[in-house]
């Protein structure tokens, strides 16, 4: 912190940091609730069992012998074939079948009554671990709020100060330029870098532009302040509130080339590329299960919930875990994308590659190329989601190169990133769209044939900001 500038809490950080504690909690008890379920009860035996005196046995001439003096002949029966049910199916083993013909008069009816109430106990089973699953999905979504509200919270205390020095010069050039503040709010990043958030008016009926008020506020704080896209971009009679920041350090620029399989113009590889929260940029591509229409609908769910999440400013591991579970507990079927996202910070040049199940991405230097891949699975698949991510510190003019697994397969076993890498280094081109084309065309002419899966080259390159 600089000379006047102090640090200080705030009742809302506080009241965030005891909603998470909350949310921890309500985790908590949801895991310890019923569990999954492997094997039976003793109850629900004792149930199947009764189920089939009921049903078959009652009229039987032979009920009060076999469940009286030999009923433990006729549990141990009934056990048998329920593990050789359980074992084979519904076909009894010959020595099974051979012991029930000896011991019931009525040994068809018996094995049926008895296959009818292990198949109603399974389904019991069965419904009872579906909401054991979904109830697990839930605590992890719960808990995974509550650390991002625990981070928030200890972010936002670390972040805000007060200046009063500053302030009232800010307030009295912005009086003479004719607009009343209301509040003003000062923060500082992790890395040191300002935002200054303040919501006027003007006084007059006048409009002024934002930019107008950005050449003030980075002189008064001896720091290059640009307004947020986000915000309006005049001050007028109303009160509305814009966010100053210091400007980045680098820009991006981003280019995409697909293709569907067979030339189709409908492809199940989606993308985006989007502003992010704290001077970051992303760049994300999913592949979804299969090719056409179906996978198409798959990687656009994904990207439109990860756009939703990363731009309200989610932790990108978090929103990428949240989606996962949403997939897995909203459905019955299995449906898995991919997620290959890559997050610029435009502060310091460096950025951080997640992956689960994506295929290979390739970092362009001015003098080498690295090859990064990934073991991970895709999400939609299981509630337990590891996640591949790596971070690089990137220089001006680097080039991240990221592909859907169609590239990858369309190439020789053995010769994919030998051929892909020698495709990048072949060239010159430094337009991140013409780049992209030329890769996936390179890879067209080596197979000499229609695509056999959808193939996309997503390709972003960093500059630093000329002054």
């Amino acid at each position: 912190m600089e000379n006047g500038q102090v640090l200080h809490s705030s009742l809302y950080v506080e009241q965030i940091d005891k909603f998470a504690v909350s949310l921890k909690q309500l985790a908590k008890t949801f895991l310890k609730l019923e569990e999954k379920k492997q094997t039976f009860s003793e109850e629900e035996i004792d149930e199947m069992f009764a189920c089939v005196r009921e049903e078959v046995c009652e009229k039987c001439e032979k009920n009060s012998w076999c469940w009286g003096e030999n009923y433990i002949q006729m549990y141990q029966m009934g056990y048998e074939i329920l593990a050789s049910v359980d074992q084979y199916g519904n076909e009894l083993d010959a020595e099974t079948k051979r012991k029930l013909m000896q011991r019931c008069i009525m040994a068809p009816r018996f094995y049926r009554g008895m296959l009818d109430s292990f198949h109603e106990a399974r389904q019991n089973m069965i419904w009872i671990n579906r909401i054991a699953r979904s109830r697990e999905g839930c605590a992890a979504q719960l808990d995974l709020f509550a650390d991002m509200l625990q981070n928030m919270a200890k972010n936002l205390e670390d972040s805000i100060f007060t200046d009063e020095r500053l302030g009232k010069r800010i307030l009295s050039q912005l009086k003479r330029k004719g607009i009343r503040v209301l509040s003003m709010h000062f923060l500082v990043n992790g890395e040191g870098k300002y935002e200054l958030h303040l919501t006027m008016r003007t006084w007059k009926a006048e409009k002024i532009p934002v930019k107008s008020l950005a050449g003030i506020l980075s002189n008064l704080t001896g720091r290059r302040l640009i307004p947020g896209k986000e915000g309006a971009q005049l001050i007028g009679a109303d009160y509305t509130t814009v966010v100053f920041r210091e400007g980045p350090s680098y820009y991006t620029m981003s280019g995409i080339a697909r293709i569907g399989k067979g030339c189709s113009n409908i492809s199940g590889d989606s993308f985006t590329m989007m502003d992010l929260p704290g001077g970051k940029r992303g760049v994300a591509l999913s592949d979804g299960m299969g090719c056409g229409q179906a996978a198409c609908r798959e990687s656009t769910l994904v990207i439109e919930l990860l756009e939703e999440l990363l731009e309200a400013g989610f932790p990108e591991k978090t929103a990428i875990q949240m989606i996962n579970t949403t997939l897995v507990c909203g459905r019955e079927e299995i449906h898995y994308s991919t997620i290959d996202l890559t997050v610029f910070d435009l502060y310091t040049g460096e950025c951080e590659l997640i992956k689960a199940g994506a295929s290979s991405t390739f970092i362009r230097r001015k003098d080498q190329i690295e090859h990064l891949t990934s073991t991970s699975l895709p999400i939609g698949v299981m509630n337990s989601l590891e996640i591949d991510s790596v971070k690089r510190q990137l220089t001006d003019g680097t080039y991240v190169i990221m592909l859907t697994d169609g590239v990858l397969d369309a190439l020789p076993v053995g010769e994919q990133d030998f051929l892909l890498e020698t495709i990048i280094k072949g060239t010159e081109i430094r337009n991140p769209k013409e780049l992209a084309r030329h890769i996936l065309q390179q890879v067209l002419n080596w197979t000499g044939k229609e695509p056999e899966d959808d193939m996309s080259v997503l390709v972003a390159a960093l500059w630093k900001c000329r002054k």
